[in-house]
């Protein structure tokens, strides 16, 4: 927000405006996601690691299909949702643009949000701590500042920082996952 704010109350207004959306949308991916978590757990409880990694890349699948649709509306007609909520032509552009270039990392985002909430399940919640504690905290903030106010790219280079941030996640939590130490957890 802060890095938004130096390009104006119309910046600041349409992205505020995006992200409420987006979080709105968010709200079904994590359920799903959640589910991976529970599906993780049941199957390590019941020794049967395998049949916990099938639900998890099952479980993805569905999640990536959901953020995909969702992708794809909010790709092609983010205006119509923003001006649910503003009818400033200035606002809804920003908050267009905004959504817009956010929704181009939804599909590895969803893969992500399972893959974490699996090593949650499996009771190790040090490592998606520390995923989320890098990729948002470490990186996506200082890729937004860097890229919109130090590299000129003005605040696109805020939602841009958002979708690399969120597909370094992805990639985190897939290669730790695939690493298969969670299996290795008494639950």
């Amino acid at each position: 927000m802060r890095i938004i704010s130096v390009f104006g109350s119309e910046a600041l207004a349409g992205y505020t405006i995006a992200i409420r959306i987006i979080i709105f949308a968010l709200l079904p991916s994590w359920g799903i996601s959640n589910a991976a978590a529970t599906l993780v757990g049941q199957n390590l409880g019941a020794k049967k690691p395998d049949r916990a990694e099938k639900s998890v890349w099952a479980v993805g699948k569905v999640n990536m299909v959901y953020m995909g649709i969702v992708s794809l509306i909010f790709i092609l007609i983010p205006s119509t949702f923003v001006q649910l909520f503003i009818n400033d032509t200035d606002v809804i552009n920003s908050g267009a643009a905004s959504l817009r270039i956010i929704s181009f990392g939804f599909i590895a985002y969803g893969l992500g949000m399972v893959l974490v909430q699996a090593l949650n399940g499996a009771g190790d919640t040090m490592t998606p701590t520390r995923i989320n504690f890098f990729c948002f905290w470490m990186l996506e903030i200082p890729l937004a500042y860097l890229m919109a106010l130090q590299m000129g790219i003005g605040e696109t280079g805020v939602y841009y920082a958002i979708v690399v941030a969120e597909t370094v996640m992805t990639i985190a939590a897939f290669y730790l996952f695939k690493r298969g130490k969670w299996k290795l957890k008494e639950v």
